[in-house]
């Protein structure tokens, strides 16, 4: 793996492979992002259900929330969606890593593949982080019912309320902040232990303290990574979602590629 950099750290697995964190070159978080590309063109009809699964899986939510009165909620739970992206992205993983190896990429075989893998550490991995999407909601109506009191408006009421007030401009001011202050920490916990759980035998543990230390080990190119990541996740909550057809399947085959550069193995 010429490719993947120089050598930063040791991080022993608990399990037979040896996981050594690398140094990420410059351009490598751009290299991976051009690689996400090429994958999806690869591979497009897994990557376009994959994206469309989860977009209509969004609007469901969305819609729960303006039936249920709580509309308030409905962009906590879409910008939400980055905690969890990387434990969604699992199955195009699985194709990356196909088209890495030659072998052949269908719908059933990539599904069996994060199936099985689910039904070990990945699936814990999983829990914790449907487990930090709640909390991540639960802070989000007590920050509101800090700013604004329980009363529950309308849609039609909450978005003048919190892009036409004061009050509402530092709600958003204070609500992103304690958001990406979360999420980079969550990132950081996942960003290469979800496709490292898919590819190696190891503990959901060792993976993500792997995921720690590669983030620690490459700070300016992780957090490139993550503001990444967020811009065009952003894109897609201002397209209602619609945008994330094409931008889940992008960012998660150049998340493979993100972890192919970052973590080398010895057997």
């Amino acid at each position: 793996m010429s490719d993947i950099g120089i050598t930063a750290a040791v991080v022993p697995a608990g399990k037979a492979p040896r996981l050594r964190v690398l140094t990420l070159k410059r351009d490598d978080v751009v290299a991976a992002l051009e690689q996400g590309w090429q994958d999806f063109k690869a591979a497009p009809g897994i990557g376009l259900t994959f994206g469309a699964f989860y977009t209509l899986a969004g609007w469901a939510i969305f819609l729960l929330a303006s039936w249920t009165g709580m509309p308030y909620l409905s962009y906590p739970f879409a910008t939400g969606f980055a905690l969890i992206a990387p434990f969604t992205a699992a199955g195009l993983y699985e194709v990356s890593r196909r088209l890495e190896r030659g072998q052949p990429v269908t719908l059933s075989a990539v599904v069996a593949s994060v199936r099985a893998a689910g039904m070990q550490d990945l699936g814990w991995l999983g829990l914790i982080l449907f487990f930090s999407l709640i909390i991540w909601v639960d802070i989000a109506a007590f920050l509101y019912v800090a700013f604004f009191g329980i009363h529950v408006p309308s849609f039609e009421e909450l978005v003048p309320l919190v892009m036409g007030t004061p009050t509402g401009a530092i709600f958003l001011v204070v609500g992103n902040l304690v958001g990406a202050i979360i999420a980079f920490g969550i990132f950081s916990v996942t960003v290469i232990s979800c496709p490292l759980l898919l590819d190696r035998d190891v503990d959901f543990v060792t993976a993500m303290t792997t995921s720690i230390a590669a983030v620690k080990a490459n700070p300016g190119q992780m957090l490139a990574w993550a503001a990444m990541v967020g811009l065009w996740l952003g894109v897609a909550v201002v397209t209602l979602l619609a945008g994330l057809v094409v931008i889940l399947p992008v960012l998660g085959h150049a998340t493979w590629h993100l972890y192919r550069k970052t973590i080398a193995v010895d057997v």
